[in-house]
This record gives C-alpha cells, sequence and structure tokens, in this order.
C-alpha cells in the first residue's frame, strides 16, 4: 500500500438551500485515525460523504479531497451505517462484491480468513435473511477491510454489536487498518476514546477538538484510566452540545 494521505472538508453544505454543516475545516492527518462525533443531524454522515464522492443532492460550497493533491476517487473504501448487503449473495459473496463489480479475481481466502476473525466461521454461505443484525454489521465491515484502500471511512461501524464483540471488532479494525487514514463517525464516546489518534465534536457552530491522551494505539484499553477520563470528557462536551 502506499502512504495514506490526509484528507480533508472545507466549507459549508447545503440541501435544497439548507445548511447541513459548515462553515467548517476539517483535516484528518494521514496514517491517523480521526473520530468524530456529534449529535444526530449535525451533518457527520454528510462529511463522510463529501470524502466519498457519494453526497448526492449536496451542494459543498468549498472543497473535499486529499492532502497530497491526488484525486481521492479509487483510494477510499466507505462503510455506511446500513450494511448494503446484497440479499441474494452469501455472506461471502457479499464480502467480495467489490471484486467481482470490478472483474478482478475473487480473493476467497481473504474472505474467508477476514470473516473467521470476526467469528462468522462456518456462516459463509448464509444468507443476510439468515444473520443477526450485529452478524451482517461484521460483514460489511470485512467488505470494506478488504477493499484495502489507503483512506478508509467508517460510518457507525460496530453501532450493532454487543460490548465484547464491539471490543474486538475494534481491536480487529485497528489492527488492519493500521497505517490507513481512517475517518470513523461514532455515537460512542468510549468507543472514539479506544480508538482516536485525533478526536472532534461536530456542533451546529462548527467542531471542537479534544486532545487524546498520549496512551499507546491502537487501540487503548478500555479500562485504562486515560481511556475512562478521556471517555468522561467526551460525553460532557456531547452533553453540552445536546
Amino acid at each position: 500500500m502506499t502512504a495514506a494521505p490526509g484528507v480533508y472538508v472545507r466549507g459549508t453544505a447545503r440541501v435544497g438551500g439548507k445548511t447541513v454543516f459548515g462553515p467548517l475545516d476539517l483535516s484528518a492527518p494521514g496514517g491517523e485515525w480521526t473520530c468524530i462525533l456529534g449529535p444526530s443531524g449535525v451533518g457527520k454522515t454528510t462529511l463522510l460523504a463529501c470524502l466519498a464522492g457519494t453526497a448526492d443532492g449536496v451542494v459543498l460550497e468549498g472543497a473535499a479531497g486529499a492532502d497530497d493533491g491526488r484525486p481521492l476517487a479509487g483510494r477510499v473504501a466507505l462503510m455506511a451505517q446500513s450494511d448494503l448487503l446484497m440479499p441474494w449473495l452469501s455472506a461471502l459473496d457479499n464480502v467480495l462484491l467489490g471484486d467481482r463489480l470490478r472483474g478482478d479475481a475473487p480473493r476467497a481466502g481473504r474472505a474467508g480468513c477476514l470473516l473467521g476473525r470476526m467469528g462468522l466461521e462456518g456462516m459463509e454461505g448464509r444468507k443476510p435473511t439468515a444473520l443477526s443484525g450485529g452478524q451482517r454489521q461484521r460483514v460489511a465491515l470485512a467488505r470494506t477491510l478488504i477493499e484495502d484502500r489507503p483512506v478508509v471511512l467508517l460510518d457507525e461501524p460496530f453501532s450493532a454489536l454487543d460490548v465484547a464483540r464491539r471490543a474486538q471488532m475494534q481491536e480487529l479494525a485497528a489492527d488492519v487498518l493500521s497505517g490507513r487514514t481512517v475517518v470513523h463517525v461514532t455515537h460512542d464516546p468510549a468507543e472514539a476514546a479506544r480508538l482516536g489518534s485525533r478526536t472532534l465534536i461536530l456542533t451546529p457552530t462548527g467542531l471542537r477538538e479534544i486532545t487524546p491522551p498520549a496512551a499507546p494505539l491502537p487501540p487503548r484499553r478500555p479500562d485504562a484510566t486515560e481511556t475512562l477520563a478521556l471517555t468522561g470528557r467526551l460525553t460532557r462536551c456531547l452533553l453540552d452540545a445536546a
């Protein structure tokens, strides 16, 4: 993988003349994990869509791109809030969807390995209707990780998982995405406290950065004093922004 670029979104986004966010200046450093929290409806998902080039109907009065000056197209993997699994495909084939759409040789071994690491061994042949919500979300995560892109956008990627599984998937994602530029939208302060090398809170008035502790990444231990303290700070900031 080539060096992961930093990414940015600058300006104001509007839909039908109504402001979704901005003006703001978001920058996510290359090769680091940036977490974005904030109240519902404040524009977090729209920020990711602007970076992914999927912001249909959104007018961005500004710019979104990479700090190396090259287009982001073809260098981004996006995991949306909904799993977007194809109901007629098996779990394995859903993970391999990108390969098939591009006409590439399906990396079945790699896909099977990812599903196994996610606790889905033996479920490769199941259709989405035979999977729980948490299992479906893990399949969608595997589909994102297998793309092996330098820039990865995650929108609530662990929201359907129980506490133990969520912690496991955070650690797996941190391992697989090491060295990538990750922009991660979450409503969970504890999640941001574990994963973020940079932590931002988006409010209707703009962005506020909360400096994380200097604990090793990724990820921080969930029960470490500095992680718990940062979780508390983020929670208080979100309460103040509500």
